[in-house]
């Protein structure tokens, strides 16, 4: 025979989990972006972009004007050193076609200056591999 078990006069209410707020919660990845956002910073499509490649090397010649927006602003700011369209890109948060259109209209004002990558030689100068191996076989 078992013993009756005990039950509270009062029983405690079980908490009723709390919703983690709003800013914690990370929405899917294909609804992070805001399209209407985009839209404000890029305007209306129709101006021909510059050609610009994932590798393209952008550099700025001047200070963000006042007349900046301000991802155009951070953009110049980025510029100081030569950074590639890619990584603008993703330091900002921002598609690539956003960041192209972004950076046509910094080209048109002049403000920046694109340039191709450095492609190193696949294949190093004969005379640089004779000399290295000349210095190892003195060794």
């Amino acid at each position: 025979m078992t013993p009756p078990q005990r039950q509270r006069r009062f029983p405690k209410p079980e908490p009723v989990p709390q919703p983690p707020p709003r800013e914690e919660q990370e929405p899917p990845e294909g609804q992070k972006k805001n399209p209407e956002r985009l839209y404000v910073i890029t305007g209306p499509d129709g101006v021909e972009r510059v050609e610009l490649d994932l590798v393209t090397l952008i550099v700025a010649r001047a200070d963000p004007p006042p007349s900046a927006t301000p991802e155009q602003a951070a953009l110049l700011r980025l510029c100081t050193a030569p950074l590639s369209v890619a990584e603008l890109s993703a330091y900002l948060s921002l598609p690539f076609s956003v960041v192209t259109v972004l950076l046509t209209e910094l080209v048109t004002a002049e403000l920046v200056t694109v340039r191709a990558p450095i492609i190193r030689q696949a294949l190093a100068d004969r005379s640089l591999l004779e000399a290295v191996m000349h210095g190892l076989q003195k060794l």
